[in-house]
């Protein structure tokens, strides 16, 4: 698949010379955490690029009907992150590895209520989508124009108390859509490694 050619602006080339594969270490903080890997999905092809998320099944133990990008806990099989967001993107929305060019890590994010530790990986998919939604786990999913989940305008702090924690989140409600946590927290991150200079 050939993914060299800009789409409305976004510069596929300057998001390759930001990510890097290379494995990074984990914060010694958090060695107990449960290692997992989501696929960032960046979508282009279409009038402008998009960002694919799902909204989980609601019957869910963990995370139930929230926003979130295909991914999950890391199988003994798995080689590496990018096995663990490519397996986990097929089995949650029939996602063919080959649908995706893997261009970078992001760095790995820590959920210290549910206790992940989640390195996001970060595809690009060219339009059109071929899916196959696992309902047991997936309840939809949807496109966000990357325009809109880039603009720090669209962001907005919040906070939550757990077990008697204050944490703060990120959130950016979409048309309906209250993407919010480590899904918004990664794509904060996300924009911090494009629009840098």
């Amino acid at each position: 698949m050939d993914f060299t050619a800009p789409a409305a602006g976004f510069d596929i080339d300057r998001l390759r010379t930001r990510l890097s594969l290379p494995a990074t270490q984990p914060d010694v903080r958090f060695a107990g955490f449960t290692p997992a890997a989501v696929l960032v999905p960046v979508v282009v092809g279409g009038v402008e690029p998009t960002l694919l998320l799902t909204r989980r099944s609601a019957h869910l133990h963990d995370h139930p009907g929230q926003i979130a990008f295909p991914g999950g806990r890391v199988d003994a099989g798995d080689t590496s992150p990018e096995a663990t967001a490519l397996r986990e993107a097929q089995e949650e929305i029939g996602l063919a590895p080959e649908q995706v060019e893997l261009i970078g890590r992001l760095p790995d994010y820590y959920i210290t209520a549910s206790g992940f530790r989640v390195t996001p990986v970060v595809g690009l998919l060219r339009t059109p989508l071929q899916l196959q939604l696992d309902a047991f786990e997936v309840a939809e999913a949807f496109e966000t124009p990357l325009s809109f989940l880039l603009d720090p305008a669209n962001r907005r702090r919040g906070s939550i108390e757990h077990q008697g924690i204050t944490r703060e989140f990120w959130a950016m409600p979409w048309q309906g859509y209250d993407i919010w946590g480590a899904t918004a927290g990664m794509i904060v991150s996300f924009a911090e490694h494009l629009l840098k200079d």
